[in-house]
């Protein structure tokens, strides 16, 4: 009876051990810091697809989100519930998906683009943003597969190198897409990322601040908690160009560095590694590990 008395209080010491120390990772994984992966293109070529960064949690809690900060926020297309403990839940535990953006502007600012000779500019408070992070190259649209259907998909082209030995994307010359005239199909840096005039019915307005359809062309004048946000890849970002400002509450980490970079679209890294096991460290971008973000 002892014995077995013994092992009964040293199987629940063990579990409650397990629960504690949960509940301390769940804590520091929540409130503390965060290890988030690369899903889309909208940050090329600062972030790529397959990256894994470091995220600090702490800034968006006890401190000031600042113009420039690379941050991850909550899906604002969500359908969140008005209960506040489900809404508690799914911000902190299980529901939208995390997104990462640049940060334009700020609680107070007012952000105007235009587009001057062609080309997108913007505004803040008055003054044109110089924006140096911004993706440089053009974006080509190759299959993702062979056979794939409408699964398209437009990647970083870096045109002073073979498609074979790209610095971003491995991209094969048999999946790139051409129109009727046989001519890549690109999107060039420094053009706009839709025509106006084909979004006009897609604008929002609130007094004086308009933005809509992923138009270049908008003005905002931003309130007390309200963040406007925009892919560093201009013509690959869905943004606040299509969703206007975002509440500071979705907001939940400070993207701050780089660990490992693997030009891949697998959530999980070793399961990649699993079904290519050569090939995958083929994919590897070694040159990209272990750097600060800005």
């Amino acid at each position: 009876m002892k014995a077995s008395s013994s092992k009964k209080s040293g199987f629940l010491s063990t579990a409650r051990e397990i629960l504690v120390l949960l509940f301390i990772v769940f804590i520091i994984r929540t409130f503390g810091f965060g290890l988030y992966q690369v899903p889309t293109g909208s940050m090329e070529t600062t972030m790529l697809v397959g990256e894994r960064f470091f995220a600090d949690k702490f800034t968006p809690l006890f401190s000031s989100i600042k113009h420039k900060d690379i941050i991850a926020f909550n899906d604002p297309t969500f359908d969140y519930s008005s209960n506040s403990l489900i809404r508690l839940f799914q911000d902190y535990v299980w529901g939208p998906s995390n997104w990462t953006k640049r940060v334009i502007g700020i609680p107070g600012d007012k952000i105007k683009g235009v587009l001057e000779e062609g080309k997108p500019v913007i505004y803040l408070n008055d003054k044109k943003l110089n924006e140096p992070y911004l993706n440089k190259y053009p974006l080509i649209e190759v299959w993702n597969n062979i056979g794939s259907g409408d699964s398209r998909v437009f990647k970083s082209w870096d045109t002073a190198f073979s498609f074979n030995k790209q610095p971003f994307y491995r991209i094969k010359s048999e999946l790139v897409r051409k129109d009727r005239q046989g001519d890549y199909i690109l999107r060039k840096p420094g053009t706009p990322s839709v025509d106006p005039e084909l979004v006009r019915g897609y604008v929002k307005r609130r007094g004086k601040s308009y933005w809509g359809g992923g138009s270049d062309e908008f003005y905002v004048e931003l309130g007390p908690d309200e963040y406007w946000v925009m892919g560093d890849n201009r013509l690959g970002s869905h943004d606040s160009r299509f969703l206007g400002p975002i509440k500071k509450r979705l907001i939940h980490g400070r993207i701050l560095f780089r660990i490992w970079s693997v030009d891949s679209y697998e959530n999980w890294w070793f399961i990649d590694l699993f079904k290519h096991p050569i090939d995958f460290f083929k994919r590897v971008r070694w040159n990209r590990f272990f750097q600060r973000v800005k």
